[in-house]
């Protein structure tokens, strides 16, 4: 019925959307598209997004995919920023809670218990493409320079980061009367392994039960959080009952959670 894709790397500046272009690719003639732009945070997005359109009933079946190219956006010749991204994707489909679906053995249903979503606007430079839209246009004979390419102040995202899980998974206990000691795994965007360990620490979670693949894919932003559910259903880390916060944070600045059981 729908198909959301979250991503900040699409095959065109804005116009089409991905999501379109997916629709075309798949045959999906008959499902809505659209595209979410919420950076590293966009899977997270995506999933509560896709749960409103089914909780509303204006959709049944609702496709959200986290895909990137962050390659093909980042400076090669700035060595502090273009060795953190990677490329990727990972998709799942948001169902009633009452379908019945055949599925494969590699896959598993969540329930999205609940999501917050959160941005900061007021940090939006901290992360930013400069040029490229209505603000900083292209122009005809325009040479190719560093500000085209993705640029972050990384110790204003490092603070914001470590912060930003904190009070995400902070928020998303007080509002389900849960313990940290009651989840099971926390699966955070896969942005800097330093960024883990001082949220871990912060929050006093074992940092064994916070995931992190970003030793093998690196920084795949809006796809991260979908690889790392599929890795870890495929080593079989999940057990039914369990609870997992997957949390996100990137460009916008945005932050954002989901509380999923098992």
């Amino acid at each position: 019925d729908m198909i959301i894709v979250a991503t900040s790397s699409g095959d065109y500046n804005y116009l089409p959307s991905t999501a379109c272009v997916v629709q075309k690719l798949i045959g999906a003639d008959n499902a809505s598209a659209m595209d979410v732009t919420a950076a590293c945070t966009g899977f997270i997005y995506g999933l509560e997004t896709g749960r409103s359109f089914v909780r509303c009933g204006s959709a049944k079946n609702v496709l959200v995919i986290g895909a990137e190219v962050l390659t093909r956006i980042v400076d090669w010749n700035d060595r502090s920023s273009c060795v953190l991204f990677g490329d990727g994707a990972g998709a799942a489909i948001v169902q009633p809670a009452d379908s019945t679906t055949a599925t494969g053995n590699k896959t598993q249903q969540f329930s999205i218990v609940d999501s917050v979503l959160r941005s900061k606007g007021v940090d939006y430079d901290a992360l930013i493409r400069p040029d490229g839209g209505t603000r900083r246009p292209m122009e005809v004979g325009m040479q190719v320079h560093h500000d085209m390419f993705l640029q972050m102040d990384g110790q204003r995202v490092y603070k914001f980061a470590v912060k930003a899980i904190g009070d995400i998974i902070k928020e998303l206990l007080e509002r389900n009367d849960l313990s940290m000691e009651q989840i099971d795994w926390v699966v955070p965007h896969q942005a800097n392994a330093r960024i883990l360990e001082a949220a871990a620490k912060r929050l006093k979670f074992p940092l064994e039960k916070m995931y992190s693949n970003i030793l093998e894919y690196a920084n795949t932003s809006a796809a991260s959080v979908p690889i790392a559910l599929n890795e870890m259903l495929d080593k079989g880390l999940f057990k039914q009952g369990q609870k997992i916060i997957t949390v996100g944070f990137g460009a916008g600045l945005t932050y954002a959670g989901n509380l999923l059981q098992l």
